[in-house]
């Protein structure tokens, strides 16, 4: 399932990085993998749940072992430069992907919700001999209104994951801003290299 994923970029236009594996932590939702993709612009986005090949792994190697699957589709800029927008090179052969899924409360909605994601940003800022790179924005997904924004993190290692999320200032962040947040999916997952063969 997870060839078939990785590989379905070198299938169709538009898709400029994937990582993925199996789920390390334990979650209320019970997922158990997860998959990000990277796209040129959100016009490829719309055109790839479309794409007849993808619709054609999910029949095939996705949906018959899948229970249930959740997307999240966010906006967001990178360092301009070959190598952070492709996810290529040798900071990205290895780590772990941190994914953070959050519903904020309506109420939040403006100043609280503009100054958690502002703060996060420059926190993430702060680490950069634990974070390679870092994304966020909010859901633009219609069919999936869940959660109201997405944040995904690329840590060096597990060990500077842990050192992160335990971190006085990343726990400073979340105590901070718990009140505007309604629901939340934390999950983090072993980035292997996968995919070496075409499909």
């Amino acid at each position: 399932m997870l060839d078939y994923l990785y590989t379905s970029q070198y299938q169709m236009a538009g898709i400029v990085a994937i990582s993925l594996g199996r789920i390390s932590n334990k979650n209320t939702e019970n997922y158990t993998h997860a998959v990000f993709m990277r796209f040129q612009r959100k016009e490829d986005l719309l055109k790839f749940y479309d794409n007849s090949f993808y619709l054609k792994v999910l029949k095939e190697h996705v949906t018959p072992y899948c229970h249930g699957m959740i997307n999240v589709d966010f906006e967001s800029e990178v360092e301009d430069d070959i190598l952070p927008i492709f996810r290529k090179g040798e900071e990205f052969n290895f780590g772990v992907e941190f994914v953070l899924l959050i519903a904020f409360a309506q109420s939040a909605f403006g100043g609280p919700v503009e100054d958690a994601l502002a703060s996060l940003e420059k926190l993430t800022a702060d680490f950069p001999s634990l974070i390679v790179q870092t994304t966020q924005g909010s859901n633009i997904n219609p069919s999936s209104e869940e959660f109201s924004h997405g944040v995904v993190i690329r840590f060096r290692s597990l060990e500077a994951f842990e050192i992160f999320l335990s971190s006085a200032e990343y726990k400073m962040w979340s105590t901070k801003f718990e009140p505007f947040i309604r629901k939340k999916l934390p999950i983090h997952f072993s980035v292997d290299p996968v995919g070496k063969e075409i499909m």
